[in-house]
């Protein structure tokens, strides 16, 4: 149990520009001079164009430069990035939002109506009492038995529906409880036996957001087969589904260049590089 809280409560956890200075007047040059500076400056613009970033240029060594036995290394590093974080695909997006989550206002609402109501059950039932010593009259204690009567009526779940549609507050406790445990079953669903988003932190480099430190601690806690039982509020549910989704995106890049890269291999005849996804059983 110690260790639980302590695992959660750890969960609970500009470029200036360059400034240009008034220099001396450009010494006059000749019409040559300038023509073939002109020359000089549209060859160099054109070449600026063309030439590509830096991701280009990864993906040209990747594709173009490489052989057939670094395409086949690469392949099989995608091939078994897919395999380690397929199960984000199972990831119930509704189950973990928990966007139907009651509110502190409503929680507060319903415990003051569930105060008024303990409050008016005790005076009804003290009058009752004092009407069998004989403090008060005994109309009056019969009164006050009835009206003990009808507030317990009302306190009845079944009673209640009938004149209100409005959650109590223990009913209300009943749904932060369920919704919490669906989420953490769900969680230790996706997590399996072996942990899914330490895995999935593999695919940083197809998305930059897993590397954020705010996920270090989900991080950790997946690869030591604890998160699920550490999920205990819901702000740890929200940056668990946060992850996921960036995971999700990060599948998705790494199957496109793990299709792309098969068919690389494919149009140069390499048809051992090309690595073809495991069967699934």
């Amino acid at each position: 149990m110690a260790q639980n809280q302590t695992a959660a409560e750890t969960l609970t956890g500009a470029v200036q520009g360059a400034v240009l200075h008034p220099g001396r007047s450009a010494d006059p040059t000749s019409a040559s001079q300038n023509e073939g500076t002109a020359d000089r400056a549209g060859e160099s613009a054109a070449a600026g164009s063309n030439k590509p970033d830096a991701e280009s240029m990864d993906t040209v060594e990747a594709t173009d430069n490489a052989g057939p036995v670094q395409t086949e290394s690469r392949q099989r590093t995608l091939r078994l990035m897919l395999r380690q974080c397929d199960r984000v695909l199972l990831m119930d997006f509704d189950l973990l939002a928990m966007n139907d989550w009651p509110d502190n206002f409503s929680v507060a609402t319903a415990r003051r109506s569930r105060d008024l109501w303990m409050f008016s059950a005790l005076v009804a039932a003290i009058i009752f009492l004092s009407g069998l010593t004989g403090f008060v009259p005994a109309w009056f204690a019969g009164g006050g038995f009835g009206a003990f009567v009808i507030i317990l009526l009302l306190g009845i779940p079944a009673v209640r529906r009938i004149y209100t549609s409005t959650p109590s507050y223990l009913d209300l406790l009943i749904k932060r409880q369920r919704m919490m445990r669906d989420a953490r079953k769900h969680a230790e669903h996706l997590e399996g036996k072996e942990g899914l988003i330490w895995q999935c932190a593999r695919m940083a480099d197809f998305n930059p957001a897993l590397k954020n430190t705010r996920f270090s601690s989900l991080l950790r806690l997946s690869e030591q087969k604890g998160l699920p039982r550490a999920l205990s509020q819901r702000q740890h549910i929200r940056i668990y589904l946060i992850y996921l989704l960036e995971a999700e995106k990060a599948y998705g890049r790494v199957q496109a260049a793990f299709f792309e890269g098969n068919q690389n291999a494919i149009d140069r005849g390499w048809q051992k590089a090309a690595a073809e996804p495991e069967d699934r059983t």
